[in-house]
């Protein structure tokens, strides 16, 4: 199994970018997706995560949206009203606890390679 994420790059304060994560090598879509992101020195965090539930964190309510398609085993992370703490490497990342919307990294399994997103004032 591979997760590819793309959609990264510079935008402005209050801006938007749409990062996507298609996973191929799958026989199953009964697993959770997320979203997490790692800014310089500090440690990964979630951003959201889509299975059997939907969750965000408090930090990005409001401001992003993960949607998923199914059909192309594909998630999104629609980021807008940018912030510059929103700067990080971010990373898609999947779990074979569908019914559930860890935090925690070593829940998930396979990991994409980054993708990363600089908002800039």
């Amino acid at each position: 199994v591979q997760l590819q994420a793309s959609g990264g790059g510079l935008a402005q304060v209050g801006g938007s970018l749409r990062l996507s994560c298609a996973a191929s090598g799958r026989t199953s879509r009964a697993y959770a997706m997320a979203w997490f992101r790692q800014a310089p020195g500090k440690e990964r965090e979630l951003v959201g995560v889509i299975g059997q539930r939907t969750r965000l964190v408090d930090s990005v309510k409001g401001r992003f949206t993960i949607s998923r398609d199914n059909g192309k085993d594909t998630v999104f992370l629609q980021m807008n009203s940018l912030k510059p703490e929103d700067t990080a490497v971010y990373y898609c990342a999947s779990s074979p606890y569908y019914g559930a919307a860890y935090d925690e990294v070593w829940r998930y399994d396979v990991w994409g390679q980054g993708t990363l997103v600089t908002v800039s004032s």
